[in-house]
């Protein structure tokens, strides 16, 4: 793959070393390019907990050599039980048996940041820790990986005000229990959802999620005291007040709803991941759309020496997919905290679809798990002609 096409020697500066920013600087070392990170931050720190990676991202490790590396660190997640607040059974997605040799896995983001550190050194990219940039650089070509406050989104689109939820988040990582089944669980319950699911080294991941009038700031380390955690989800049953009164530090942020970037990409500037299009975490695909990011632009790149075309090229075949996405867990944040009739009627549907067309369920997302960005074609679109009449 090293120096085949357009990047070989090609100078490129990365601002950002989360997994969009690591993605996109291995995929454009293997390419042969010359590349450099640019990282706010000292140190990689283990920040954040736990992700779902799926088939149409890990697909994208695999290519780049990361697979081996990414599976001993992950967890297999074999499916999604949809729950009532009570704990019982709605509707359980079988991963594997709707795609048996698909790759669906769990993984701390600080476990899939080493990986990714690793594999862009060992390709030979540098990554500048301690390097804020408050002034973009002017660089042949700058890659804005820089998160939900980029510097070059707003230099390509303008500023924005981000539209408050009124849902907040909370994050926490417990002691896994022995014997613990993989797959995520997601309980419901109105106005407020909770899921969690294992990974890898005896951890349990717990993401939950309440409805609020109180504005809450968008800064996923900002912590919280758990005791706020276990009143609002008090009425639950099944595991989760045995999970809940596990937890000892617990982090806390606004879920806000960001556009999808209009502007991907100037002549000499583009950006990924969260830095062009922000979702809420209704999904599990905000992470796997900036691996997807990654390779794409990457292959565009090198398939194309006119790297303005090359960038128009990367936003045609990326941004279609990822409104789809944006709209889908937008969706899916209604749909979990369902109250009254509603609730009864929706959890109704449910049952019925998993006792008679469970596989039919699954079959409503193909599109996100079934889609391989390693197979498309990114070569430039070929000139329309027109007719004479």
């Amino acid at each position: 793959m090293a120096g085949a096409g357009a990047l070989a020697g090609r100078p490129v500066t990365i601002i950002g070393a989360g997994i969009g920013g690591l993605t996109a600087a291995l995929a454009l070392a293997r390419r042969g390019a010359s590349v450099t990170v640019l990282e706010r931050a000292g140190a990689l720190r283990e920040v954040g907990a736990g992700i779902q990676v799926s088939p149409n991202a890990a697909r994208v490790l695999d290519a780049l050599g990361a697979g081996a590396d990414f599976t001993t660190v992950s967890a297999p997640s074999h499916g999604v039980t949809l729950r009532d607040a009570a704990g019982a059974r709605v509707l359980h997605m079988d991963f594997a048996k709707a795609r048996p040799a698909a790759a669906f896995r769990t993984v701390h983001r600080a476990r899939l940041i080493e990986v990714l550190d690793r594999a862009v050194r060992a390709a030979g990219a540098a990554i500048r820790l301690d390097s804020p940039v408050e002034v973009l650089p002017d660089a042949p070509l700058l890659i804005g990986a820089d998160g939900l406050h980029s510097r070059v989104r707003a230099a390509l689109n303008g500023a924005e005000t981000p539209f408050f939820t009124g849902q907040a988040a909370w994050r926490a990582l417990i002691a896994l229990e022995p014997g613990a089944a993989n797959g995520a669980q997601v309980f419901m319950g109105p106005g407020r959802h909770l899921v969690s699911y294992p990974l890898a080294h005896g951890l349990r991941n717990i993401v939950a999620v309440e409805e609020r009038t109180a504005w809450t700031p968008e800064d996923w380390s900002r912590p919280d005291d758990p005791d706020t955690l276990r009143a609002a989800f008090a009425r639950f049953g099944g595991p989760v007040p045995g999970w809940l009164a596990q937890v000892t530090e617990c982090s806390i942020w606004g879920l806000h709803r960001h556009q999808v970037a209009a502007r991907w990409h100037d002549d000499r500037r583009a950006i990924l991941g969260d830095a062009a299009h922000p979702t809420l975490p209704f999904l599990a695909q905000g992470a796997c759309m900036a691996i997807e990011d990654a390779w794409v632009l990457a292959a565009c790149l090198d398939a194309d020496a006119d790297q303005p075309r090359a960038l128009t090229r990367y936003q045609a075949l990326r941004r279609p997919r990822c409104v789809r996405i944006v709209q889908a867990a937008n969706d899916n944040a209604r749909n979990y905290h369902l109250s009254g009739p509603r609730r009864m009627a929706g959890h109704t549907a449910l049952r019925l679809a998993d006792r008679l067309a469970p596989r039919a369920v699954f079959e409503r997302f193909a599109w996100v798990y079934d889609y391989d960005p390693t197979a498309i074609d990114p070569a430039p679109a070929p000139p329309t002609v027109a007719r004479s009449a």
